[in-house]
């Protein structure tokens, strides 16, 4: 069997530590050489520990001061089916986005990766719409939206947040033309936060975050939309719902 790398093995000691309370939440851990030379490790196995843990959510690093004990967050829940949410207790579900700001960018050139999505040649105009959905007035998804113009160019639902449909989402819209959709493929990975990502949902940059990888065909197969979602890993858990045929 093959051995546990020596930080997860730290991390997993740190972790019990704190689930028995032996620091207070607020409190600062000892430093990085006193835990090196307790577990008997290098620095670098204890600050790649303390990284996970960090990420996992149960220390904060404070520039110039050391490393604490954070509170605990909760992990609000996002069920993905294809019905419309339910809610997950008494009432509507906690945390769920309510509103979202949007804007929309007329033919924008589909880089590579996007044009193999959407079976279309790289360059090819599209309109490109970046969300930020808000719960609470907090953003906790981001979204960034591709649709090629070949398919909605000229038409009133060409903008998917404005015109006689603004709002209504993809199938509505395709449907409205002419297309009707049949099938919607997620691909969820995880991933850190860039820089700019952290900035919106108010997270570390580097910080987990689950991606997920979204396209929408038509009934012959066709690609007409694809998105990439994030959702921070720390306060959103993804859950997703499937009906059993009968």
């Amino acid at each position: 069997m093959p051995r546990e790398a020596p930080y997860l093995a730290v991390s997993v000691a740190l972790r019990a530590r704190l689930a028995a309370g032996e620091w207070r939440i607020g409190e600062r851990l000892p430093s990085r050489a006193r835990l090196a030379e307790e577990y008997g490790v290098g620095r670098n196995v204890v600050q790649r520990a303390v990284d996970l843990l960090i990420t996992e959510g149960f220390l904060e690093g404070r520039a110039g001061s050391g490393t604490y004990v954070r509170p605990p967050r909760e992990r609000l829940r996002m069920v993905r089916s294809r019905r419309r949410q339910r809610s997950l207790a008494a009432g509507t579900e906690r945390g769920r986005a309510g509103a979202w700001d949007a804007h929309s960018e007329v033919r924008a050139p589909a880089p590579e990766h996007i044009a193999g999505r959407l079976a279309i040649a790289p360059g090819d105009p599209c309109v490109r719409t970046r969300y930020e959905f808000l719960a609470d007035g907090r953003p906790v998804q981001l979204s960034e939206s591709w649709e090629p113009m070949a398919l909605t160019g000229g038409t009133p639902v060409v903008l998917p947040e404005r015109g006689p449909l603004a709002g209504k989402g993809v199938v509505a819209r395709m449907r409205s033309i002419g297309v009707d959709v049949e099938t919607v493929v997620e691909l969820p990975r995880p991933a850190r936060a860039t820089r700019a990502q952290a900035n919106l949902l108010g997270i570390g940059a580097g910080d987990l975050v689950l991606l997920i990888e979204r396209t929408i065909y038509d009934v012959d197969g066709r690609p007409v939309e694809t998105a990439d979602m994030v959702v921070p890993d720390v306060s959103r858990e993804v859950v997703y719902e499937f009906e059993v045929d009968r």
